[in-house]
């Protein structure tokens, strides 16, 4: 079952402010929201999951590497 979460919630659990939230997701790093309505986004909260891995992924890769 996909789960739609809401901007706050996507700050909340990634730590991103507003601005870049949208600045990474311009610059293609970040997942896209999807249009619920004329005036309502949300995220598919798998695919917030799945950025937050990778974020984990990246990170361990880096520090093996140092």
């Amino acid at each position: 079952m996909t789960t739609f979460i809401k901007l706050p919630e996507v700050r909340s659990r990634t730590g991103l402010s507003r601005t870049e939230v949208y600045r990474r997701i311009a610059r293609g790093t970040f997942p896209k929201q999807v249009q619920l309505g004329p005036k309502s986004v949300a995220w598919v909260e798998e695919e917030i999951e799945a950025w937050q891995q990778a974020q984990i992924a990246s990170s361990q890769q880096l520090e093996v590497s140092k």
